[in-house]
């Protein structure tokens, strides 16, 4: 049985877990991230990158290499109620060196990460690597038992990183109690063909009974068809038909390429949790990210949360890593620090869920809620929703430092 040993071991190559592990070796902590995968290519991840991260890519230094891959930005969000379209977010009012939203793959922003990340000799990816279970000694958590290409394998660590998202291999592993928020829908998401003759728009579409995203990723369509919790085997039932008739019912430009999706095979099921744990930490483990506190998609903001728990756990941990007096008070400093962005987000998610997409997925009649009218009259009112959705209810900044520079060398 194969083993090696490091300072930090990060479970999960997501946003979370490359961002932490990126933030750590940078400042010189000896870093392993395990990922499961062989890459990062999964499609219908979340690939809204908000204001928030590239507000910290810029204080990284690493914002302009960025936005020289492909992507898609996004300065106004809005919705359409019917016939009627309305404007809600106007990123334009933000004090940010990005006013948008940046649209890009997850893989192409994973991929990024993580090339910025290897220029640190401290920081070590093992793709095709995945954790099975903790490593425990005395009730403190010493590493993680993986298996990779070779077979099993012991990654002793002073400190594991859960960030292995909602589905978390590690809190399960660490018997972590979970607050079950509730959600009452899921997302079927698939691609449809975008003409160049469509609207341009990225918008929430809703009527009676029914609620579409579409997503303008130029030459397609990235939609999401939002459905009661639970119901996707009623509508298999009723057949693909009856989902590309409610498509087209609500976009009615999509009538001569709804056809491209041919059989379920090409729509992914997004179960919506918003859950989190009472206690993010034990004594040699922390979960981040999605481990910590499963998101709904509502507001696109499941990345931008994740990346800000890296950054904070980073700031807080990164000098008692380097001088290997780490405990659970720091540990716990990282959970007080983002258990009010956390919760705030999730009600406001709630909020959201039960006051509008509930009633909007059981209604006969769909009917523009008063705030509408608001935003339209009241443009500047748009800053508010802009600005908790673009930046969250408390962005971190940068404070851990860059051994690259310490040393005098150009990034």
């Amino acid at each position: 049985m194969a083993e090696i040993k490091t300072n930090v071991c990060v479970v999960g190559g997501g946003p979370a877990g490359l961002m932490a592990g990126y933030l750590l070796a940078r400042a010189g902590v000896e870093v392993v991230v395990i990922e499961k995968h062989g890459d990062f290519f999964r499609d219908f991840r979340g690939d809204t990158v908000h204001p928030s991260t590239l507000e910290l890519m810029h204080e990284l230094g690493i914002l302009d290499g960025f936005l020289k891959l492909p992507h898609q930005k996004v300065s106004q969000l809005g919705g359409q109620i019917g016939d009627e379209k309305f404007m809600m977010a106007d990123f334009s009012y933000l004090n940010t060196k990005c006013k948008y939203i940046v649209f890009m793959p997850q893989w192409d922003f994973l991929n990024y990460i993580a090339e910025q990340a290897q220029k640190y000799p401290k920081f070590n990816l093992r793709m095709n690597t995945e954790a099975v279970d903790l490593l425990e000694e005395n009730g403190k958590v010493i590493g993680v038992r993986a298996i990779d290409d070779n077979g099993e394998l012991l990654i002793k660590s002073n400190l594991v990183i859960g960030a292995d998202g909602r589905g978390s291999v590690v809190r399960k592993s660490a018997h972590m109690e979970v607050e079950d928020v509730g959600a009452p829908m899921d997302v079927l998401w698939m691609r449809i063909s975008r003409k160049p003759s469509d609207p341009a728009e990225t918008l929430g579409r809703f009527d009676a009974g029914k609620i579409l995203i579409m997503i303008n990723r130029n030459e397609y369509w990235q939609c999401g068809f939002v459905i009661p919790k639970g119901k996707l085997e009623e509508y298999k039932i009723k057949g693909l038909q009856s989902i590309k008739e409610r498509i087209v019912a609500m976009a009615p430009f999509t009538c001569d390429t709804v056809d491209d999706i041919t059989s379920f095979d090409d729509i992914k099921l997004l179960t919506v949790k918003v859950d989190r744990l009472s206690k993010w930490y034990r004594d040699g483990l922390l979960c981040i990210g999605d481990s910590a506190h499963a998101m709904s998609p509502v507001a696109g903001v499941g990345i931008n949360l994740a990346v800000q728990d890296a950054v904070a756990a980073a700031n807080f941990l990164y000098m008692p890593l380097l001088k290997g007096n780490l405990n659970e008070s720091h540990l716990r400093m990282v959970q007080e620090r983002r258990t009010y962005p956390t919760r705030m987000t999730q009600r406001a998610q709630v909020l959201i869920q039960n006051n509008v997409i509930k009633p909007a997925l059981e209604s006969t009649e769909m009917k523009a809620p008063w705030f509408t009218q608001v935003f339209k009259t009241l443009p500047p009112l748009r800053a508010l929703p802009a600005n908790l959705i673009g930046m969250g209810f408390r962005p971190e900044h940068i404070h851990s430092p860059d051994t690259r520079q310490q040393a005098g060398v150009m990034k």
